[in-house]
């Protein structure tokens, strides 16, 4: 399996995530924001970091990026793409993912360990986990608090689309305590705290991150057809 991963200017985590991409045992395949093509891959990876400088707002400008064009359209076939902090910023600026991230609650960046619990395993994402499952991964973000209208909030719970949620304390003022949500489909997962931090317990908090990167790989095994994205 072949999974994108994505730097734009202003990335930081893309060496991350294409770690954690072959700790799973896939190839990991770099894409660069200015590219018209995904190159083959099955899924496609939006990495943390702060894309342009975080100029306007976070992900606003990257998610302008050509692409991202490719992105929206390989989702729209279903595609599975995950966003990682900036990714999700990235993913929600972009239309693929509902709600926005905005300053946390006191106005101050925040990087610690946390708790998560797994909602949702209807996802290309968290197949491999179990519902109710708790993972410790690292978080560090200042425009985190994930936001939306009501009738938004009702239908991502109404609908299984809460995938995570904070545990032990709300880190950043999120609506309904929500750390990550997925598109309709499942496919599009968007997360503020950092999986691919947390891939092995010699250099992260735990490896309870792998499970995202594993769990892709048996949902595109299962159904190559959704994801692939032939040349």
């Amino acid at each position: 399996m072949r999974i994108g991963v994505i730097t734009f200017p202003g990335s930081l985590d893309d060496v991350d995530a294409a770690r954690a991409v072959r700790y799973a045992g896939a190839a990991a395949v770099p894409l660069w924001h200015a590219d018209h093509d995904l190159l083959g891959v099955d899924a496609v990876i939006v990495p943390g970091g702060f894309s342009y400088g975080d100029y306007l707002r976070a992900g606003a400008i990257a998610s302008l990026a050509p692409i991202m064009t490719e992105v929206t359209a390989a989702a729209g076939r279903g595609m599975p793409v995950l966003g990682i902090c900036n990714g999700f910023q990235i993913l929600c600026e972009a239309g693929l993912l509902p709600g926005a991230l905005v300053r946390n609650a006191g106005l101050r960046f925040v990087c610690r360990d946390q708790r998560l619990r797994v909602e949702s395993t209807a996802t290309a994402w968290t197949g491999a986990a179990t519902a109710g499952q708790e993972i410790l991964v690292p978080l560090k973000s200042g425009e985190g608090r994930f936001v939306a209208d009501a009738d938004t909030l009702a239908r991502l719970d109404g609908e299984g689309r809460v995938v995570f949620r904070y545990v032990g304390g709300n880190p950043n003022g999120a609506m309904g305590d929500i750390a990550g949500i997925a598109s309709a489909d499942g496919r599009v997962v968007g997360l503020m705290p950092h999986p691919e931090h947390a891939i092995d317990p010699l250099t992260g908090p735990s490896d309870d991150g792998l499970v995202l990167f594993t769990s892709v790989l048996a949902t595109t095994a299962s159904n190559p057809l959704a994801g692939a994205e032939r040349r």
